[in-house]
């Protein structure tokens, strides 16, 4: 084992395992809460993350650059100290942003050049740049800067979008390196992620992961999934890449997903993930529960006293009922946002720290008999009976 991840217990290919930051440890397998601009979407703060059982938070690179700027963070003490949270962060490479966001862009050995899309400045990101950021912004998780193709794409684009890959993820190790030795920096452990990146296309993610695996880094992620391939593309090429990677790291599954993608890609030897889901569909009035995804905009719940799940222990649940989350919404008060979040959160920590407890009793595979497709699925009424997946 390495020096800061420890393998703990395996089920099949199912690990769990506990992970050392410079802020604290990290057991594993682990769902990374998203908040984009070092908040939650929803209003959440930094005192809520740790009551809903929150291990990691996740940051992104080009936004926060963007806007208030890198810089400032870095002169207030980093990310950890601007944002009053404690526990480890993981900040994204903008490497996934500059490509989805950026309508016009120029691709180089160098870098990427683009435009903001905030105020239409032109920026220029590459491995040294997005090293630079991540920096100041002092996280402890940073990733490498990648490219991220869509998919589909041609073959032979996708081979040489690779081996770019893997030269810009040596450039980021090279300059990583320098910055956490440098006097001011504002977190010297911090760690490098590399990114595994071949689309759907077998070869071509195994010869990647082969080369950058020889790189020795403190962990490695999968990333260029859940970008418009299927579910079952998805699981096969998890397979194809878990083999090749190095056992003694943690994996990472960028970008994923609904609670049923969590627990098959936990299935299939994945340690960390992420994922705006929970978040985005509690905005939206859909809230998870042991039973299934129920929508507050069913007029079922009008008069529903009860409470979004009578599993669950959440702070939400302890207080609040269904037919009130359901005014809420449909009087649009921003509490609505912040309650149904919180408790998306939770029950994904949760799930999370139940799927740790099956692997830790040697029964994850019955957990993943029982909830793999229930989690992710709505429930439909009149007759109760879960249907119509939500993807």
């Amino acid at each position: 084992m390495s020096d800061v991840f420890t393998l703990i217990q395996q089920e099949g290919r199912a690990r769990r395992g506990s992970f050392l930051t410079p802020h604290g440890r990290v057991e594993t397998p682990v769902f990374m809460n998203v908040g984009t601009q070092a908040a939650i979407k929803g209003g959440l703060s930094a005192l809520d993350l740790e009551q809903i059982g929150c291990q990691v938070f996740l940051a992104n690179t080009y936004h926060l650059h963007v806007r208030p700027g890198d810089g400032l963070i870095q002169e207030l003490g980093g990310l950890h100290n601007f944002m009053t949270w404690s526990g480890p962060i993981l900040t994204d490479s903008g490497g996934f942003q500059v490509f989805s966001l950026a309508r016009l862009r120029d691709i180089k050995e160098e870098g990427v050049a683009f435009h903001s899309h905030v105020n239409g400045a032109r920026i220029f990101m590459g491995p040294e740049e997005s090293m630079r950021i991540q920096s100041n912004l002092g996280s402890d998780i940073a990733m490498a800067f990648d490219e991220c193709v869509k998919i589909p794409s041609p073959y032979e684009y996708v081979k040489a979008s690779c081996a770019r890959t893997a030269r810009w993820l040596m450039r980021c190790k090279t300059a990583l390196a320098e910055y956490n030795a440098a006097p001011d920096t504002v977190n010297p452990g911090q760690m490098l992620f590399g990114i595994n990146q071949g689309a759907v296309f077998h070869d071509l993610r195994i010869a990647h992961m082969k080369e950058i695996a020889e790189l020795d880094l403190p962990g490695y992620a999968i990333g260029g999934l859940a970008v418009g391939e299927s579910h079952q593309e998805m699981y096969d090429t998890i397979e194809a890449v878990e083999e090749y990677m190095p056992r003694d790291k943690p994996r990472y599954l960028m970008g994923v997903g609904t609670p049923g993608n969590i627990i098959e890609g936990v299935a299939r030897g994945v340690d960390f993930f992420d994922c705006v889901m929970p978040a985005r569909n509690g905005r939206h009035g859909h809230l998870f529960t042991w039973s299934g995804i129920i929508n507050l905009g069913n007029q079922r719940y009008e008069r529903d006293s009860a409470p979004p799940d009578k599993d669950c222990a959440c702070p939400v649940c302890r207080r609040y009922s269904r037919a009130y989350l359901r005014h809420l919404h449909k009087a649009q008060e921003a509490l609505a946002l912040r309650l149904c979040v919180m408790h998306n959160l939770y029950f994904y920590n949760q799930l999370m720290l139940r799927i740790r407890e099956a692997l830790d009793a040697g029964r994850f595979e019955a957990f993943r008999r029982e909830y793999s497709e229930k989690l992710s699925a709505r429930i439909s009424f009149p007759c109760n009976s879960v249907q119509n997946t939500l993807y």
